[in-house]
């Protein structure tokens, strides 16, 4: 055993005694460190919203300076508490529960348990973060949202937001959000780039329809084995209505989004029943690979302003478009404005699904928008369940296309 250290880490716990007596439940590279009584910092699913919120912000002011970490510990009563709580340089949140996508269920009561934040605030972000941050193994659970109604769908701000100075070096790993309006909020200003946002293993169903958007982060963000599913309160709640996934669909947003990026890294990311899947904007390029947009009305949206470098290589995919009420607004694929496009191993097919509106066909493969030179490469793509005549729609005359080994609606070769 390495001698203990001074404190570097406070607990948020219910029952402090036991925790600091019964320590085998902390991860072992953490055993090293000592436990000290600070009851200032101690928060308790008895205190109000705002006593949590303030308790838990001077644990955080208290360890900035030095770093460290702030355990959550698991309880059966989720930890209420309001928004507005900046996660302050060199400090991390850590709870115990991995991504937990039906969500954690109370045995008797309709509600998570774990290492759960309850979040009621309608005014204020919940939390926003530094440089040198990291928030691990929590639950955020909006409890008085909506899962049936649209109308009484609340407009929450976000739940994790970056702060207003260049932000680098943000890890977000195994957190599940139920009841959000947009979970994630990694939106930089052009004078205040970010760099280094790594993003994974998170699970949500955003109201909005928007879980993650980056934008101004030019070093190289992440976004890795994340999950949009409207089933992800099922456990305690039961799934989100029919109604409530059409009013997701009526918001016209993306899952993701990214813009203004160098090289962003995308893989294993999923989304369900939103209007887009991800729009890759006119300031970005990098890789998107192994993924799937199910029952969405546009998967992917790139867009391109420049030749030099706005190039997306997108592989190894699967769309299902077919959400909506007109099908000449179902594209699995829009590529619009300038800037290559690589397609290679990508999949659409459409059909019926039951739990929200849709016409079970798209309208073409893709659709190639704009009148500026874009050049597009095709491998091995699988097109079929579309309407159209041809599977590609395309109104820009200075495109280049060419394909390789496509497949189209008929099982035919399909040359371009």
């Amino acid at each position: 055993m390495i001698p203990c250290k001074k404190t570097v880490k406070y607990q948020f716990k219910i029952n402090h005694e036991k925790a600091i007596s019964n320590t085998h439940h902390i991860h072992p590279i953490l055993r090293s460190h000592s436990w000290t009584k600070h009851s200032e910092f101690w928060s308790h699913s008895s205190n109000s919203p705002e006593v949590n919120k303030n308790n838990l912000q001077k644990a955080i002011d208290g360890l900035s300076a030095k770093g460290g970490v702030i355990y959550i510990d698991p309880t059966e009563t989720p930890y209420p508490i309001n928004g507005g709580i900046i996660l302050k340089k060199n400090v991390s949140l850590v709870g115990v529960n991995a991504a937990t996508p039906r969500g954690t269920a109370h045995p008797t009561k309709p509600q998570p348990v774990g290492s759960v934040f309850e979040i009621t605030d309608k005014k204020n972000v919940f939390i926003t973060v530094e440089s040198a941050t990291q928030i691990k193994g929590i639950q955020f659970w909006y409890s008085k949202q909506t899962h049936k109604d649209p109308s009484k769908n609340i407009a929450y701000p976000a739940t994790i937001k970056l702060s207003e100075t260049s932000t680098q070096g943000v890890t977000l790993n195994n957190l599940t959000f139920y009841g959000e309006y947009l979970a994630i909020d990694f939106k930089a200003h052009p004078g205040l780039i970010s760099e280094l946002l790594t993003v994974e293993h998170c699970y949500g169903y955003p109201l909005s329809g928007i879980f993650i958007q980056i934008d101004y982060c030019y070093d190289i963000p992440r976004i890795l084995h994340c999950h949009v599913n409207p089933a992800i309160r099922r456990a305690f709640l039961g799934r989100n209505s029919n109604a409530i996934i059409d009013a997701v669909i009526a918001k016209k947003t993306f899952a993701y989004s990214i813009e203004h990026t160098d090289n962003a890294q995308l893989m294993d990311v999923f989304t369900f029943g939103t209007y887009g899947g991800i729009q890759l904007g006119g300031e970005s390029y990098g890789q998107l690979t192994n993924f799937n947009f199910d029952c969405v009305t546009v998967g992917i949206h790139k867009l391109g302003n420049n030749s030099f470098n706005r190039n997306w290589q997108i592989s190894q995919g699967s769309i299902i478009a077919n959400a909506g009420t007109s099908v000449k607004d179902i594209h699995p694929i829009i590529i619009e404005g300038m800037g290559h496009t690589s397609l290679s191993n990508v999949e659409a097919f459409s059909g019926n699904n039951p739990v929200l509106t849709n016409l079970g066909v798209s309208y073409d493969f893709m659709t190639v928008k704009g009148n500026k030179k874009a050049t597009i490469s095709m491998f091995g793509c699988r097109m079929r369940n579309y309407v159209s005549k041809e599977p590609l729609t395309v109104s820009n005359k200075n495109a280049l296309i060419q394909t390789f080994g496509c497949i189209d609606k008929n099982e035919e070769i399909f040359d371009y």
